[in-house]
C-alpha cells in the first residue's frame, strides 16, 4: 500500500499541483488505507470509491492540460454524514431516512469540491448528532483507532477516527456543543469551530434549527493546523493572515466549573501556556466567569421544545438509547420534573442535577428569559477578558474536555464532559483542538470515588487511559480565528517534538491499529 496516506492535504495539493504524483494514485492510496483499517473502526459508512477514482482521473487530466488548479485540486476528503452530497444519503442516524438521496451538494461541500477536492466517502456520527459518541440504529457503532474498547467521540467521531487512522487527510463536521473539538481530542487530531455565523450549519435535520441563539456552525478536521486553516478559508470564503504569537496576551485555565480536566489535559494546558510565554506571548491565569451560568443556558436553551423537534425527526423508527432517556427527561414538564429533582439531590447525584434542572419549561416566556440572560453572559464574558490581569486579553489556552476518550456508552453519564466546549457555543466564540500529548500512566486516575454517577462515570473512563490523546483548546474572540490558529501553529511545531505527541506510527501496534495524531 502507497504510504501516501501520510501526507497532509496542503502537501498532497502540492505535489500533485507539480506533477509528482497524480490525484489518482493518492485517490487509491487512501482507499486501501480505508479497506485496511476501517474494519476495526467502521467509520466509513457511505464510500462512493468508484466515483472518486473517476473524478481523480479527469483532475489529472485538467493539470495535464495546464488549467487552473484549485487549492486541493486533487486531493481526497471525507465528510460527515449529515452534509449532502448528491446521490447519497444523508440518514443522521435514523432508519426512516436511509432511502433518502440529496439533489445538491451542502454549500460548504460545494466550496471545497470547487477548490479540487474529492469526496471519497461519508463518516458515521450519533443519531441526531446529540451526543459525543458516534452510534446509531442505521450505521452501528465506530470505534477509537487507539483503543477500540473507546469511542471515538461525537457527533463528528466518525470523521475524527478516519482522519486520525489515516484514511482521510481531510474532514468536515459540525459542532454545536464540542461536536468537532471532542472527536478531535479523543483521536488525537485537529480541528476549529468557527465564529458563530461565520459557517452556519445548514444541514436539513438540525433539530435546533429555528432558534438563533446558540446556533450549530460546520468546521474542518484534519492531523495538522495548516490543513484546517485552508479548508476553513476555503469553506467559510474568508482569509485569514497568520498573526504574531509573541505580544499576544494569552489566559489561561486548567479547570472550568464543578467537572474537574483529567489530569492529562491539565497538564497539556499547563506546558502549552508555558510553551507560549517561551515564545513571547503574555501569559496570565484567567477564571471564566460563572460556567455553571453558562451551562444552564446551553441546555436550557437546547430543550426548550421541550424535544418536540427531536420527537418529529425521529418518527417511528428505532431511537438510541441515549436519545430515548435525553428526551424522556426533555419531555416531562415542570412539575414531573420536581420529584426527579429532589431525589437526585436526595441522592448526591449533582452532576445529573445541575442537567436536569433546565428542563421541562416549554413556553415561549421561558426561552425568551433565557435569549435575554444569554446576552447579558456574553457581556459579562467579554468584560471579564477586558479586565484580565495586565490588560485585555487576545486568546484562552484550556482543556478541549474533562476527559480523554471514554468507554463505549459512557456518554450517557457524562454528558459533554463539562463545560469545556460548550461554553464557546454558548458564547459563539472561535475555538480549536490540536493534539499535544498522551496519557500517562500515572495520569489514570484524577478524581476520588463517588456515589455521583456522573464522577463515577468519568472515573471509570480514566482508569485505563494511558496511551489515548490529550489535547489542548485555543479559544480567541469573535472574528478571530486568525489568531487561534497561529496560536495553534505555533504551538503544533513545539509539540510535535516532544516524546508523548500522538503521532501516526509507522506499523500498527497500540489496541490493534494505533494509530492517531498528525503523521
Amino acid at each position: 500500500m502507497s504510504e501516501l496516506w501520510k501526507l497532509s492535504a496542503t502537501d498532497l495539493a502540492a505535489r500533485i499541483a507539480r506533477g509528482e504524483i497524480s490525484s489518482e494514485e493518492t485517490v487509491r492510496a487512501h482507499i486501501a488505507r480505508i479497506e485496511a483499517v476501517d474494519g476495526m473502526l467502521n467509520a466509513v459508512v457511505v464510500r462512493r470509491f468508484e466515483e472518486a477514482l473517476a473524478e481523480a482521473g479527469a483532475a489529472d487530466e485538467r493539470r495535464a492540460a495546464g488549467e487552473t488548479l484549485g487549492s486541493l485540486h486533487g486531493v481526497p476528503m471525507t465528510i460527515k454524514e449529515c452534509f449532502d452530497l448528491a446521490g447519497t444519503p444523508s440518514t443522521f442516524g435514523l432508519m426512516t431516512r436511509t432511502h433518502d438521496r440529496a439533489d445538491h451538494d451542502d454549500p460548504y461541500v460545494a466550496r471545497l469540491r470547487a477548490a479540487g477536492a474529492i469526496v471519497l466517502a461519508k463518516t458515521n456520527l450519533s443519531q441526531l448528532m446529540i451526543f459525543i459518541e458516534a452510534d446509531n440504529p442505521v450505521y452501528g457503532r465506530t470505534n477509537n483507532p487507539w483503543n477500540i474498547e473507546r469511542t471515538c467521540g461525537g457527533s463528528s467521531g466518525g470523521e475524527g477516527a478516519i482522519i486520525a487512522a489515516g484514511g482521510s487527510p481531510l474532514g468536515l463536521g459540525t459542532d454545536i456543543g464540542g461536536s468537532l473539538r471532542n472527536p478531535a481530542n479523543y483521536n488525537g487530531i485537529v480541528s476549529m469551530k468557527p465564529t458563530t455565523g461565520r459557517m452556519n450549519d445548514m444541514t436539513r435535520l438540525d433539530v435546533f434549527a429555528g432558534q438563533q441563539a446558540i446556533v450549530s456552525q460546520a468546521g474542518p478536521l484534519a492531523r495538522s493546523v495548516a490543513d484546517v486553516g485552508l479548508a476553513l478559508s476555503l469553506a467559510s470564503g474568508v482569509v485569514s493572515a497568520p498573526v504574531e504569537v509573541r505580544g499576544l496576551r494569552v489566559g489561561v485555565y486548567e479547570h472550568l466549573g464543578s467537572f474537574a480536566a483529567a489530569p492529562a489535559l491539565a497538564r497539556a494546558t499547563r506546558e502549552a501556556a508555558a510553551m507560549l510565554a517561551d515564545m513571547g506571548a503574555h501569559v496570565v491565569s484567567f477564571d471564566p466567569p460563572d460556567p455553571g451560568h453558562a451551562m444552564d443556558l446551553f441546555y436550557g436553551i437546547l430543550s426548550a421544545d421541550h424535544g418536540v423537534g427531536a420527537r418529529a425527526a425521529l418518527g417511528k423508527g428505532p431511537r438510541d438509547p441515549r436519545v430515548e432517556a435525553l428526551f424522556d427527561i426533555v419531555s416531562k414538564s415542570r412539575a414531573q420534573i420536581a420529584p426527579i429533582l429532589l431525589l437526585l439531590r436526595i441522592t448526591g447525584q449533582r452532576g445529573l442535577f445541575e442537567i436536569v434542572r433546565n428542563y421541562g419549561y416549554g413556553d415561549t416566556r421561558h426561552y425568551w428569559d433565557l435569549v435575554a440572560a444569554l446576552d447579558a453572559y456574553k457581556l459579562r464574558f467579554a468584560a471579564a477578558l477586558d479586565a484580565a490581569e495586565g490588560g485585555p486579553l487576545d486568546a484562552i489556552v484550556c482543556p478541549p474536555g474533562g476527559l480523554p476518550a471514554i468507554h463505549h456508552g459512557a456518554s450517557g453519564a457524562v454528558s459533554v464532559a463539562g463545560a469545556y466546549a460548550p461554553l464557546y457555543n454558548v458564547l459563539g466564540y472561535p475555538a480549536g483542538t490540536l493534539p499535544f500529548t498522551r496519557v500517562r500512566p500515572n495520569e489514570e486516575i484524577g478524581r476520588s470515588p463517588t456515589r455521583d454517577s456522573v464522577e463515577a462515570a468519568a472515573l471509570a473512563s480514566e482508569r485505563g487511559s494511558a496511551g489515548l490523546p490529550a489535547g489542548v483548546q485555543i479559544v480567541a474572540r469573535p472574528g478571530r480565528e486568525d489568531v487561534a490558529l497561529s496560536i495553534m501553529a505555533a504551538l503544533e511545531i513545539v509539540a510535535k517534538t516532544q516524546p508523548d505527541f500522538p503521532v501516526t506510527p509507522v506499523t500498527p501496534s497500540y489496541a490493534g491499529i494505533g494509530v492517531g495524531g498528525a503523521a
